[in-house]
């Protein structure tokens, strides 16, 4: 599993780091980032938890 954040998209809000900071980051003025390598079986759920909470639809799981 990877996830991917969609630069354009993402309004900044901050949900994804909050649910699942071990994959997302968020600096100050710029997009929500997320780990590059596969996703760790034990945060998986967390992960995709903040995908489907983003209000925006950006973060994109596969």
């Amino acid at each position: 599993m990877h996830a991917m954040v969609e630069q354009k998209t993402c309004i900044q809000c901050g949900l994804c780091p909050t649910i699942c900071p071990q994959v997302f980051s968020l600096e100050p003025g710029e997009p929500a980032q997320a780990i590059t390598e596969e996703i760790p079986v034990e945060w998986q759920v967390a992960c995709q938890e903040a995908a489907d909470n983003c209000p925006v639809d950006a973060i994109d799981i596969k």
